[in-house]
């Protein structure tokens, strides 16, 4: 990359910046802007004021000063107001820039089809530092060119003021600000880096705080005793990320230190010259108050604006997160013009594929072809790591094959839009979500038609066995399902929220797939793991009923709850290796044979009698 790459990058990220702060709040931006260079004015006005009113007094002219001093109150209230309104000026400008990046963000993520980037942890890392730079760096740039405008003013009105007093000493005082400009600049970049490097420990020390607050794990991290474990995890990660801060911190404090001392002697070299020039009669008394309040008006404008500048500077490179983050190309190819998907005829073909996950990941498949004739079944057996949920979600086209393809009906699912094929398959995931949303939401969010259409929620939930137990919660379909909103005024009604538990969880992720009925193309991926040979039994004996006659996938490790399937394809090392019928794959005494007859001696050991 050459050396203006970054600069131009930079201007890019400034526009960027200030144009999205304009488009979520003009008006709020706008004033912002102006109340600034009032703001700016306002010190060398009183300056000013302050002169002519003193060498009057000095001179014994007579005259009155009333006007002088009502101006002089004047600018000094404007001077008192103005912060409070630019303050909050600031904070109607970072709400309103917080929803409009947030909404983009998202948006952004929103076209990306598929899962290969947000499974991507560098990405990961890039999306955090976007979340947080897409709400803050637009007004902390819009603050840095206001601040910067501001104190141009300020510094180009005590600048005129001090070359009619003293020219050399003004050059001295301009010219000690460079240290400071370089200093700060370098302290950004530095500090931008160091947030950079430290992200990842970030996200180990949440996984560890999750673990220890969350009810997922707090089964084991009791019965195990890993509190301790994993708490000793979580502190290290911090110490180690604010011991990167204090590194920093300790650096910027020697730079601005040394600086400090610079520019108080600058200042004390001023205030030297001009109390001798005054003692001496070459300027006046009210010269010497303009070169006072104009040396401390400089310093602390170039103060401030250098701060900014380099706040502005550490802001434009998180910033360069958000852009990236906003600007990605999505991970699936999809046509300017695509092909509308049409209800599914003959089938569903996977020819040679191949696929992993990166070129650093080993193959996961390997040249699998099959073939799902419409309305049958297709089964995917196999051992973990086989490839058996991969197919899956290529057949979602969650990913694309690395070689090969997989053809609806002999087209090429890469010439439809993915959004909407995905709308003519339902399917239950072995890593089902359950939402903190009401009972009636999680089943609707199957078919987001269906979310005022009571009846068909209803029916949903019959067909998945969830009907009875939702009617007797206490809200019936309206109770939300979680407790994490209920405040302490509530937190004791259970009207406000029920937990429910993992196998109602799962007939509510079952219902979904129902609900979705209209559908050409059924994934059942372990619908019933975790349940009891009951529930289990129930559920199997509702999907055959669901999935007769129509296409669909099942994976499970239960081999007799797949033995129905018209077909069944063994996976292993990423290609198939048989294919067959119940008892075709039994005959041909396989690793399917094997599979089936070790879960079948569990299930029969014989008994010995006395």
């Amino acid at each position: 990359m050459s050396a203006v790459d970054p600069v131009r990058a930079g201007v890019r990220h400034l526009r960027a910046a200030i144009v999205l702060a304009f488009a979520a709040n003009p008006a709020a931006a706008t004033g912002q802007l102006a109340v600034a260079l009032l703001a700016g004015a306002a010190p060398v006005a009183v300056a000013w004021l302050t002169r002519t009113v003193l060498d009057g007094i000095a001179a014994g002219s007579g005259r009155s000063f009333v006007s002088l001093a009502l101006a002089l109150v004047l600018v000094g209230v404007c001077a008192a107001v103005l912060p409070n309104v630019e303050r909050y000026l600031r904070a109607e400008l970072d709400r309103s820039v917080g929803i409009l990046a947030r909404d983009r963000l998202f948006g952004a993520l929103e076209r990306l089809r598929g899962l290969r980037r947000l499974e991507d942890p560098n990405f990961h890392d890039r999306l955090q530092l976007a979340a947080d730079a897409g709400r803050a760096s637009p007004p902390s740039v819009l603050s840095g060119v206001v601040e910067l405008a501001r104190g141009a003013i300020t510094v180009i009105g005590f600048a005129v003021s001090l070359l009619l007093i003293g020219p050399f000493v003004t050059v001295i005082v301009l010219i000690g600000a460079l240290p400071v400009g370089i200093a700060e600049f370098a302290l950004a970049r530095q500090r931008a880096r160091m947030m950079w490097e430290v992200e990842p420990a970030q996200r180990r020390e949440l996984f560890y705080a999750q673990l220890l607050s969350g009810p997922r794990a707090a089964k084991e991290v009791r019965l195990f005793g890993l509190g301790r474990f994993f708490r000793t995890r979580m502190v290290t990660e911090l110490r180690g990320i604010y011991g990167a801060e204090r590194v920093l911190d300790r650096r910027e404090l020697r730079v601005q230190g040394l600086l400090a001392v610079l520019s108080a002697g600058i200042a004390g070299y001023g205030l030297f010259w001009v109390v001798g020039a005054a003692a001496n009669g070459s300027v006046s008394v009210g010269d010497l108050a303009v070169f006072v309040a104009a040396v401390a008006g400089i310093q602390a404008a170039l103060a401030s604006g250098v701060d900014q500048a380099a706040r502005m500077h550490q802001a434009l490179l998180l910033f360069d997160h958000y852009v990236f983050v906003t600007a990605v190309t999505g991970d699936l190819p999809v046509s300017a013009t695509p092909i509308p998907v049409p209800p599914l005829r003959r089938g569903i073909e996977l020819r040679d594929v191949w696929f992993r996950y990166s070129e650093d990941h080993p193959w996961v498949l390997r040249g699998v072809t099959l073939t799902i004739p419409v309305g049958s079944a297709l089964a995917l057996v196999g051992h973990n790591g086989a490839g058996k949920s991969t197919v899956i979600k290529l057949l979602c086209r969650l990913y694309d094959p690395d070689r090969g393809s997989i053809h609806w009906d002999g087209v090429d699912l890469r010439a439809f839009d993915p959004d909407e094929l995905r709308t003519r398959i339902g399917a239950v995931f072995q890593d089902y979500m359950d939402y903190d949303l009401t009972a009636a939401e999680n089943i609707a969010v199957g078919d987001l038609d269906a979310l005022t259409d009571e009846s068909r929620l209803r029916a949903a939930a019959r067909r998945a066995g969830a009907h009875e137990f939702i009617e007797a919660l206490p809200r019936g379909y309206e109770t939300m399902l979680s407790r994490i909103f209920t405040d302490n005024i509530d937190r004791d009604d259970p009207s406000t929220g029920v937990v429910l538990s993992g196998g109602q969880l799962q007939r509510l992720a079952l219902a979904r797939a129902f609900l979705r009925d209209r559908r050409d193309l059924l994934i059942l991926d372990e619908p019933s793991a975790g349940l009891d040979a009951e529930a289990e039994a129930d559920i199997h004996t509702r999907l055959r009923a669901h999935r007769a006659d129509r296409t669909s996938v099942l994976i499970s490790h239960r081999l007799g709850a797949v033995r129905d399937a018209d077909v069944i394809a063994v996976l292993s090392d990423g290609r198939v290796t048989e294919v067959g019928d119940h008892h075709g794959l039994i005959s041909s005494r396989g690793i399917y044979h094997r599979l089936y007859t070790l879960q079948a001696k569990g299930y029969h050991e014989e008994v010995a009698l006395p």
